[in-house]
């Protein structure tokens, strides 16, 4: 007999695309980062948020969708009719202005209250460096200056550790207001979306807790892949699912499942 999530129309990444996309308003500057949020963006400009502008890192801005499928930001497609195509300086210096609303980005490890982890596993100390990773990028410039942050990741226990083993994105390091006094203009993580559901933040504390469940997926196996006794808001939702026409907009825009196929 084929299982619940056998019998679904849509594929786990479609599900986090379209989560993606509705955390992202009309008219607001979104810088939009790779994978998944290259789809996100898309999805809200077709749909609720026709007035959101997007950034990407290589130093293309647009109003509109790009023409065609695109699998990364700097495929041609993305150039066509862009507003301005300029250099990842360019952008970067938007974002210290403070003009992005919000930003996607990722990490190999994040922790309670919201710290993204790109660099060292095992710690940089001599002797303890398990694995070096890509580093940062751009992601802890988005991360220190964005109006908010948006996490994008796997949820594994591996992944959800109690405490980063490096801070390359800082999110609000030991709790309430730790941002202000590391002096950090950005609102910092708004929400975790993974493959098992959407995390948010108290704002009194700065700790991550479960907000809403994917469906089929329960309360219990995310406590289980959690790496600490994770908060679990008083009232936990159901991640919505995609629509039909978000999940023709999303196939249209990665018609071979490269980033959203099973």
């Amino acid at each position: 007999m084929a299982t619940e999530a056998q019998t679904r129309s849509y594929t786990p990444a479609e599900l986090m695309v379209a989560a993606a996309a509705r955390e992202i308003g009309d008219g607001e500057v979104v810088f939009v980062g790779m994978r998944l949020p290259l789809l996100g963006f898309q999805l809200a400009k077709r749909t609720h948020a026709p007035g959101a502008i997007g950034i990407y890192e290589l130093g293309i801005i647009r109003s509109t969708p790009a023409p065609e499928p695109i699998l990364t930001m700097g495929d041609l497609p993305n150039l066509c009719r862009a507003q301005w195509l300029a250099d990842t300086l360019d952008v970067m210096s938007l974002l210290q202005r403070g003009d992005i609303h919000v930003s996607f980005i990722g990490g190999a490890q994040v922790d309670r209250f919201g710290n993204l982890n790109t660099s060292y596993i095992g710690g940089m100390a001599p002797g303890r460096i398990e694995t070096r990773l890509p580093g940062s990028g751009g992601a802890c410039d988005l991360a220190s200056l964005a109006g908010r942050h948006i996490i994008i990741m796997p949820h594994e226990k591996r992944r959800f550790v109690p405490r980063v083993d490096y801070i390359t994105s800082p999110g609000y390091g030991d709790g309430a207001g730790w941002r202000q006094r590391a002096g950090l203009t950005g609102g910092g993580p708004a929400a975790v979306i993974t493959t098992l559901g959407v995390l948010r933040f108290d704002p009194d504390t700065g700790e991550m807790m479960l907000a809403s469940v994917h469906p089929g997926v329960t309360v219990e196996q995310i406590l289980a892949a959690t790496g600490w006794p994770l908060r679990v808001a008083p009232q936990v939702t159901q991640t919505p699912e995609p629509t039909a026409e978000a999940l023709a907009i999303l196939r249209h825009f990665d018609p071979q499942g490269f980033w959203t196929g099973s």
